[in-house]
């Protein structure tokens, strides 16, 4: 990275870094919407259904991986811009060792908590079976993935980006190929999506591998000196990601108890498909935060306050319009759209609905998870945790459980714009209250 490039060509700078980031976060995310529209069309909306109730299951893998790769990432790349290499390069060691073990932890412990769980939400017959299935499997497909993830971070923070972006391309053809043969050539059911995950993701991380190997410039693998000073400044400048991912987990959950008790399955159906929007849209927004964070990360370190506001600036000048963007065309493809995954007449009318009124909160929602990934590149983890509670926990479950008291379906439709309208008075005063001091 050079300074004055940065400060030159700012928008073309974050766009080199972002783009291949958010290629690599939209592949991703497609993967779940590819595995939706098979299971949609080869398994039935009580496939979809069963899918969408484990979603607090891989949003608190998402959070946990967050959590210390984000960390760990911003620190390395604080060093790297300060030009002590040995010691990001420890940071990158320990950070790996680290998302390893807490995901292989973490799905143990899940495991143990499935019964439960869908006891609690009221599951029962065949979506409850297509439950244990799927995310039977997908646990390990979970595991693989935050690994992946991690080391896309440091991939990134190096200067390479695109190729962190060329793997997931293969891994999403991977996916969709097997996807179809699991469901058509030789179809094996709901079991089969999910082993689909599972060997795309294993394709990946040979190819991870095989980067720090031969390629990489400035991070490679060697002993680890463990450090538990690091550790907890990684879990703390990680922690705003980790409530934030965690916060979104616990508030899927709250809307699955609330949607079957208030729409039954169907609604929990309609959410799902109108929820494929919103994560597709929050992979880009969150391709965008990993791009400019290594940016902001490097120009704070290198003492250049006033060009990583700039970076912030911009980058959420750019989420706003692809929001707007995303508003206006998917308004008038929405009954297009909801035809890709069921036929049922009531379910796609409830999808048409609630599409209008959820995407509002795009509007804001980029800008707020930008300022978010802002904080936490430049080492404020507390400015940064008070949004991610605020949009993703606070505010939203206050939402969740109220309006739809007041307003039924519409209200659940209504939860995330509200939520994000409120958070974005707290980004904004938490950015005003940083300008009255160096930064």
């Amino acid at each position: 990275m050079e300074l004055e490039k940065i400060r030159q060509h700012t928008a073309g700078t974050i766009l080199q870094f972002s783009l291949p980031a958010i290629i690599a976060m939209v592949l991703t995310s497609l993967i779940t919407v590819v595995d939706g529209f098979f299971i949609g069309n080869y398994i039935g909306g009580e496939g979809i259904a069963a899918v969408n109730l484990g979603l607090p299951i891989i949003y608190l893998f998402l959070s946990i991986g967050l959590m210390v790769s984000v960390g760990g990432a911003a620190i390395a790349g604080m060093l790297f811009g300060a030009r002590d290499l040995a010691a990001c390069n420890q940071v990158f060691r320990q950070t790996i060792v680290t998302t390893t073990v807490f995901s292989v932890l973490t799905a143990f412990l899940t495991a143990l908590f499935f019964e439960p769980m869908l006891d609690f939400l009221g599951a029962v017959g065949q979506v409850r079976a297509y439950f244990r299935t799927y995310y039977g499997i997908l646990l390990l497909e979970l595991v693989v993935m935050v690994v992946n993830s991690s080391f896309g971070m440091f991939i990134r923070g190096e200067g390479n980006p695109q190729y962190f972006m060329k793997v997931n391309m293969i891994s999403v053809l991977f996916n969709v190929m097997l996807d179809y043969v699991f469901s058509v050539v030789v179809p094996v059911g709901i079991a089969g999506i999910a082993a689909a995950s599972l060997i795309s993701q294993v394709v990946s991380l040979m190819l991870i591998l095989y980067f720090f190997w031969k390629k990489a410039n400035v991070y490679h693998f060697g002993r680890c000196s463990f450090s538990w000073l690091l550790l907890k400044r990684t879990l703390l400048n990680g922690s705003s990601e980790f409530i934030g991912e965690m916060s979104t987990g616990i508030a899927m959950f709250a809307y699955n108890y609330v949607i079957l008790r208030r729409a039954g399955v169907d609604g929990v159906t309609a959410f799902t498909i109108v929820g494929y929007v919103s994560y597709l849209f929050s992979m880009v927004v969150v391709g965008f935060g990993q791009g400019a964070s290594p940016l902001m990360s490097f120009a704070y370190g290198a003492e250049e306050y006033e060009l990583a506001k700039r970076l912030r600036r911009r980058t959420n000048g750019m989420v706003f319009a692809i929001g707007t963007v995303v508003f206006v065309m998917m308004t008038f493809l929405s009954g297009q759209y909801s035809r890709l995954f069921v036929q049922r007449g009531e379910i796609r009318e409830m999808v048409q609905t609630g599409m209008v009124i959820f995407m509002v909160s795009f509007f804001f929602s980029g800008i707020n998870a930008i300022t978010s990934f802002y904080f936490t590149s430049i080492g404020k983890a507390l400015e940064s945790a008070v949004i991610s509670v605020s949009r993703g926990l606070v505010v939203l479950l206050a939402c969740i459980f109220v309006l739809p008291a007041w307003f039924g379906m519409t209200g659940v439709w209504l939860a995330a714009p509200v939520t994000e309208a409120v958070t974005i008075c707290i980004s904004w005063w938490m950015v005003w209250r940083e300008s009255q001091n160096k930064i």
